[in-house]
């Protein structure tokens, strides 16, 4: 049975399961840590119902609507007993001739994500007699149309109850105003924001009135003063009905601070005090009565989870290189191998070059965030590459020569730059003493390059074999004991090829400047020539051998029609002619795992579907057969030989500059031509690790451990292994699978971030991963340009991929894509040009096509947006330019 007594509740009393709401909940519990709070009692909600007559109860129980309760309310009177009982509680909060304020706190007021700041009526200075009667006044605004529509605009449903009621003992403070515990406009959670006004805070709340406001840092500073111009203030006066009157301020008063620095700093650490006990940043209500101090009310700041810290550690993420090997959505397990890759590659180039292994450990920070995975897309963190940079020799040089191997669009800037190499380098004298140290040991591993790569092959070779191993009948211990042996034998000892990396940076930069000031060429189409026509170099055999097959193809008529139109494996139609079979089956042992994306792991090579291979076999076939030409094979080498003889012309009269030239130009072409042959390695290794993957997820899926095998590539590497070895966190990884999944079809649905954007903090909470200067402006009109980087001038109509294993290319086409990757050699022989949004000189579209002659054009922004399929364009390779024209008549 319903009582008064039970029907109002002092702080004392409150428990877990009070229906009090927020902010009375928020009361109780800073009363009790010992925080400065006015006493109060509240009037629980069930006082309500207890006072209903049985019409008004079974009308509410039967139409429970905002409406019936503002016309019930609108009748209500409290039971004798009731009333007794607050009357009883004002009298023990503060006598007779006491004062109160009368607040709602509602269920969902004053949490974390809702406010209802403003939204309930609120009375001050209301005497012990009228305190039951404010009371019902409060109820009755928990159901106006204001608060129906904040409720809607929220997303919650109809207010259930009526709110808790707290009845306080007024304070008249001289001064009162707000506080938050950390800035909720910047975001900055070390900066408290205080803001006062003389007399009551009611003015300061309701916007009424402007008040004065500063910002406290760390250490009591007081980093920013805002003095306003105070015309009004309230100040408490009984016989008015609203409790408080409206006064003037006198000029002489308006722009004086109404606290001083010892209040401002107390007001600062209250609000501190009252983040600490809850955990989070708290917006609190004050007020201060001569020297005292008083926390009216404490809620936490909503949005704030929305706003980054702008204090937080800086990070500028970067995507303009990485794609090419990272497109699109990439899985947790490949993510995770790749960063461990990462790690272990980098720490190993710092040893190499001489970097004390204490200085390497006090980085870890750096090496395990090379990469990160945001929305499902693949990042490099620039930051911490311009720090990897930074504790190398040659920075400043190094750095410009990064950003262009790299494909980085914008520099960091050098004051930024500056930044990070005081942070890395420190003492000069301990620096210079490091530069020289590194400078030797770059010098040694470069002479002791060629020896490091041979035993880098054996290496590969006695991990990997000849062929492809049958991993079909080992235990899952087993596999991970596979994968685990070339770990050691592989990732921990990659050095030939970070060495090689390395060196193709700096000479590949030292050439472009070489070209530039000694020949005059500025376009970079010159040195791109200079490089072409490597017939050493792996990357562009597949496109030959396609050429190849293709050719063979053409003299078999039923045989071009099959492959044109594949979409699967046709073995029983290849066995028939045994010469094609063979030359399909040795470019699958050499070539199948160099696929669409093919270092994801969870990419399907060719072994598991050759049919992108076939129809691009197919589709050249069918354009020799109709006598359309094909790519010239001495293209390139005509490149070459025009580039070299414009250098001697231009160093004709300087024999040292063409020795020096020379020398660069040669150890340029040997380190680029190593880079891409090493990074086909590369993918033989992850191809390696994709089949020990897809192993496992059969075993783990036989068990009963993933609905199907390929739920594996939702689990990180570690998870993966761990689980194995017994080392797991949980074993529940079919729940660790859901939980991903719905994620990252969250993330597929979502807008894709920027190429470049700079986050502060926590990455994953406050970000919209935008740049903060507007968006590229895409091609207009019928004319756009990007980085020449194979010349020629190419009339013809475009195909735009988005896809290479659902398009076909049809012979004479230009190719227009957001990106490549290695994979997609299968597909160059068939065109005539390629133009890209994104890559960069050294990518590895642009120095494939540079092997083919391929006219190519990259890093046009926005191109696959402003061409479509069947649009003629003439693109020149050289100036970088692409012109839209009209279609020949009568068709190509």
């Amino acid at each position: 049975m319903t009582t008064g007594k039970t029907c109002v509740l002092w702080p004392v009393q409150v428990q877990v399961d009070t229906p009090l709401g927020g902010k009375g909940r928020a009361l109780a519990e800073l009363m009790r840590a010992g925080l400065p709070i006015p006493d109060w009692f509240a009037v629980l909600p069930h006082s309500f119902k207890s006072c209903l007559s049985v019409e008004q109860a079974e009308t509410l129980a039967s139409v429970p609507t905002a409406e019936t309760m503002r016309t019930v309310l609108a009748a209500f009177t409290f039971s004798d007993e009731v009333r007794d009982a607050i009357d009883q509680a004002c009298a023990l909060l503060g006598g007779a001739n006491a004062r109160f304020a009368v607040r709602s706190s509602a269920q969902e007021e004053d949490s974390a994500a809702h406010s209802f700041a403003g939204q309930l009526e609120s009375f001050i200075n209301v005497d012990a007699e009228s305190v039951a009667e404010q009371v019902v006044a409060v109820w009755r605004s928990g159901f106006s149309e204001r608060i129906v529509a904040y409720r809607r605009q929220a997303g919650l449903t109809a207010l259930p109850d009526v709110p808790a009621v707290l009845v306080q003992r007024m304070v008249t403070g001289e001064v009162s105003g707000v506080a938050f515990s950390a800035d909720p406009v910047s975001g900055r959670r070390g900066v408290v924001v205080v803001g006062a006004l003389p007399g009551l805070g009611n003015a300061l709340v309701s916007g009424e009135a402007t008040g004065d406001t500063w910002r406290v840092g760390a250490g009591d500073t007081i980093i920013e003063r805002a003095i306003a111009a105070k015309d009004i203030i309230q100040q408490a006066d009984a016989s008015d009905p609203a409790g408080f009157r409206r006064v003037s301020l006198p000029a002489s008063q308006a722009r004086e601070p109404c606290l001083e620095d010892a209040g401002i700093l107390q007001v600062a650490r209250l609000a501190m005090a009252a983040e600490r006990h809850f955990g989070r940043p708290q917006d609190i209500e004050w007020t201060m009565d001569g020297e005292r101090l008083y926390l009216l009310q404490s809620r936490p700041i909503t949005g704030l989870e929305q706003l980054p810290d702008p204090d937080g550690r800086r990070a500028i993420w970067d995507n303009s290189n990485i794609i090419e090997s990272y497109s699109g959505m990439t899985t947790p397990l490949t993510f995770s191998f790749a960063r461990r890759a990462y790690e272990y590659v980098y720490r190993e180039f710092c040893r190499l070059m001489g970097v004390p292994q204490s200085r390497i450990e006090e980085r870890s920070d750096m090496f395990g965030c090379m990469l990160g995975l945001i929305r499902g897309r693949v990042y490099y963190n620039l930051f911490n590459w311009y720090r990897l940079v930074a504790i190398l020799p040659g920075y400043r040089f190094n750095r410009r020569f990064m950003e262009q191997m790299m494909g980085v669009r914008e520099s960091l800037g050098d004051e930024l730059a500056a930044e990070v190499a005081k942070a890395e380098q420190g003492n000069r004298l301990v620096d210079a003493l490091r530069l020289a140290g590194a400078l030797l040991n770059l010098l040694l591993a470069y002479a002791g390059l060629g020896g490091r790569i041979q035993r880098f092959y054996l290496r590969l070779e006695s991990a990997l074999g000849h062929e492809r191993p049958d991993l079909s009948r080992l235990r899952p211990d087993e596999l991970v004991a596979y994968c685990r042996r070339l770990e050691q034998q592989l990732l921990t000892h990659w050095d030939a090829p970070i060495i090689n990396d390395f060196a193709t940076m700096i000479f590949y930069g030292v050439l472009r400047r070489l070209v530039s000031s000694w020949v005059g060429d500025t376009t970079g189409t010159l040195q791109n020539n200079l490089l072409c026509a490597d017939q050493a170099m792996i990357s562009a055999e597949p496109a030959r051998l396609v050429r190849r097959m293709a050719e063979m193809a053409a003299t078999e008529p039923g045989l071009v029609e099959t492959l044109s139109e594949a979409s699967g494996a046709l073995p029983s139609v290849v066995a028939k002619y045994p010469e094609f079979a063979r030359e399909l089956d040795g470019y699958l042992a050499r070539f199948g795992e160099r696929c669409m994306e093919e270092l994801k792991l969870e990419s399907p090579t060719l072994h598991d579907d050759p049919s992108p291979l076939l129809r691009s076999i197919g589709q050249y076939a069918l354009g020799i057969q109709a006598g359309r030409p094909t790519a010239a094979p001495d293209v390139e080498t005509g490149l070459r030989q025009q580039a070299e003889a414009q250098v001697n012309a231009a160093l004709a009269g300087h024999p040292l500059r063409r020795l020096v030239f020379n020398w660069v130009l040669a150890h340029t072409r040997l380190r680029v031509r190593t880079r891409e042959n090493l990074r086909f390695e590369r993918t033989r290794v992850f191809g390696r690790a994709r089949m020990i993957t897809v192993e496992l997820g059969k075993r783990l899926a036989a068990l009963g451990c993933l609905a199907q095998a390929r739920d594996v590539f939702y689990l990180e590497w570690d998870e993966l292994l761990g689980f194995v070895e017994g080392r797991a966190t949980t074993a529940d990884l079919a729940g660790l699978v859901a939980v991903r999944q719905r994620e990252f079809d969250a993330h597929a649905q979502a807008a894709a971030p920027s190429e470049r954007f700079e986050t502060r903090g926590i990455l994953y909470r406050g970000h919209s991963f935008s740049p903060e200067q507007q968006a590229a402006v895409l091609p207009e009109g019928d004319r756009c340009s990007g980085t020449g980087c194979c010349p020629g001038i190419v009339r013809g109509p475009v195909r735009v991929i988005r896809d290479p294993r659902q398009s076909t290319v049809k012979l004479g086409e230009i190719i227009v894509a957001e990106r490549t990757d290695p994979g997609w050699v299968m597909v160059f022989p068939s065109a005539s040009g390629l133009l890209v949004e994104r890559g960069s000189l050294l990518s590895h579209s642009a120095i494939v096509a540079r092997e083919l002659g391929l006219p190519t054009i990259v890093a046009i922004p926005g191109v696959t947006r402003w061409l479509r399929d069947g649009d003629w364009v003439e693109m020149d390779g050289s100036r970088g330019t692409v012109v839209r024209i009209p279609a020949p008549e009568g068709g190509p």
